[in-house]
């Protein structure tokens, strides 16, 4: 996979959108602790996207035993996505407000269960407004669509396949969450033993776009044999799949992460300071 298959700049996406099959857009307006997704949609979004909610849509309920944003019943997640509007092989664009951090969890869902042509509005809502482009308010209801969906393009660990990891395990979290010096919402601080830290934050410069490829290369460097990534609950770990992905590096996302695995007290639990791949940006 390339840059160009997993984003797509404010200016591609306008002059896509205005060809003559232009991509389903997907607003999938969230962020940890934020239940307002909607309202800032109607106030105001890309035109002709279609609202997507991340916790109910995105993920099945969550538990103690599987996590806070287990991956949702394919069944399900088929018949949201027809009430997007997609149908066989037309593209997809998905944005947030967020720098793609809530984005890509639909990005990966869907590149997951066999869709090819998926992207991130790279700098997303921002990136739009600030090349000049008009936003929309109300909702949008489209065409269903008949898309169908087969799980397993991409490849995903369980908790026992991640204890067993040999290559590199990154958690994506914040740094702090990562050493156990904070942990805001799941039961246990600290991180998966032999993991390395690489915060999915560092994947976007200060505008929200994603890092330029040779940057990302660098913070990357240090990664070595076979790749899996995690995060708090399979959310923000997605973006880091996708900025390995824009770089050729194909990695397994653990859906389950941190909130599934520190709910398990016979899982063991490492604290201590950042520990990065040689060469890798601690940031």
């Amino acid at each position: 996979m390339t840059r160009d298959a997993v984003i797509v700049d404010a200016e591609g996406l306008a002059a896509a959108l205005a060809g003559d099959e232009p991509p389903v857009l997907l607003d999938v307006r969230w962020a940890l602790g934020q239940t307002d997704g909607h309202e800032r949609y109607l106030a105001g979004h890309l035109p002709g996207a279609v609202f997507v909610d991340l916790d109910t849509e995105l993920a099945a309920p969550p538990t103690p035993q599987d996590g806070r944003h287990p991956l949702p019943d394919l069944g399900r997640l088929e018949a949201d996505a027809r009430r997007w509007g997609l149908s066989g092989d037309r593209a997809v664009v998905a944005y947030d407000a967020v720098g793609g951090m809530s984005a890509a969890r639909v990005w990966w869902l869907l590149r997951w269960a066999g869709l090819r042509d998926v992207r991130l509005l790279d700098g997303g809502l921002a990136a739009w407004t600030a090349a000049g482009f008009a936003l929309e308010a109300g909702s949008v209801t489209p065409e269903p669509g008949d898309v169908v969906l087969v799980p397993g393009a991409l490849p995903t660990i369980d908790a026992d396949e991640a204890a067993a990891w040999t290559g590199s395990l990154l958690d994506a979290r914040a740094a702090e969450r990562y050493a156990g010096d904070v942990e805001p919402v799941d039961p246990r601080a600290g991180h998966i033993p032999g993991a390395v830290s690489v915060p999915t934050a560092g994947n976007v410069g200060a505008d929200g776009t994603f890092l330029p490829d040779e940057q990302l290369r660098a913070r990357f460097a240090g990664v070595a044999g076979p790749v899996a990534v995690y995060c708090g609950s399979g959310v923000t770990a997605a973006h880091e799949v996708a900025a390995l992905a824009s770089i050729g590096v194909e990695a397994a996302l653990y859906p389950g992460s941190w909130s599934q695995w520190s709910n398990d007290p016979a899982r063991p639990v490492e604290t201590g300071k950042a520990a990065t791949p040689e060469g890798t940006a601690a940031s």
